[in-house]
């Protein structure tokens, strides 16, 4: 009858175990990706195309030519002002960010080439502190204008930010201000302006020099505007189209001039500066 019985298997405890990070989910699409696979694709989801979030170096990497970057005003470093306090006193916000991120702020300025044409560029980040625009990053865009002035040489932002930093009140809401008027003397200098959006682009940094290069370039599916669409919605007493805020919308109605991929990006800009300047 032992033939018949079927005989206990000895317990194991081996688990499979799978490093943490190995696969990336797609906010777009929903599906689970190689992580290497997407690093590779230049943070693009090879399935849909959905551009992943990227930090201000990673960015930098894949717009300026190797080793051309010179980063410029990286002393700037912000204050408490208004001794803002919330759930986290704002020095420590400031320091928790920097240590995440490795930045002192939301944007890197500097000088670099790309494709071998000099120009002056500033790019923001939106993992720290939602790539608000506080007092350092509204100073660095005014000297970088004022540098491309200087060196005529042209200017290329890339935004990628929540908007004003309400941490820093006023001292936040005046950089609008004074960004705006070095873009203007950057254009009556006649001198070039790019603007590129990345996802999300809001608030007082919409409100501001994202909006009023001579080109405005965006990668795809970006989220921009100043309020939320709820917002909007509840304010109009009307609903709004899904794709609402989304670049193609802003294409379709003149907002932006162009949509271009991560991977074109570096030579669609070589070729504007190029046919431009």
């Amino acid at each position: 009858m032992a033939w018949f019985k079927k005989g206990k298997e000895p317990k194991t405890d081996k688990k499979v175990k799978i490093p943490e990070g190995l696969w990336v989910k797609c906010d777009s699409c929903k599906e689970i990706i190689y992580r290497k696979e997407i690093d590779k694709n230049l943070k693009i989801c090879p399935k849909c195309n959905y551009h992943f979030r990227i930090s201000a170096r990673e960015r930098l990497g894949f717009i300026v030519d190797e080793g051309s970057f010179i980063e410029t005003h990286a002393e700037l470093a912000s204050d408490d002002p208004l001794n803002f306090r919330d759930k986290v006193p704002y020095k420590d916000k400031l320091l928790d960010n920097k240590k995440k991120t490795g930045l002192d702020d939301a944007a890197l300025s500097g000088e670099a080439t790309v494709n071998g044409i000099p120009v002056i560029i500033v790019v923001m980040d939106f993992a720290f502190i939602g790539g608000s625009m506080g007092s350092v990053v509204g100073e660095k865009i005014m000297r970088a204008a004022e540098a491309a002035i200087e060196a005529r040489r042209p200017l290329i932002t890339f935004a990628s930010s929540g908007g004003a930093r309400m941490q820093e009140g006023i001292f936040s809401l005046m950089q609008m201000a004074r960004v705006s008027a070095a873009i203007g003397r950057l254009r009556d200098s006649g001198n070039l302006y790019i603007s590129v959006l990345a996802d999300p682009t809001f608030g007082g940094v919409t409100a501001s020099f994202a909006m009023l290069g001579d080109l405005i370039l965006a990668e795809p599916r970006s989220l921009i505007g100043f309020a939320g669409k709820n917002v909007i919605e509840q304010t109009i007493k009307q609903q709004l189209p899904d794709d609402f805020q989304r670049a193609e919308f802003l294409l379709e109605h003149g907002f932006i001039d162009k949509i271009v991929d991560r991977k074109d990006i570096k030579q669609t800009l070589a070729r504007i500066i190029e046919l431009l300047t």
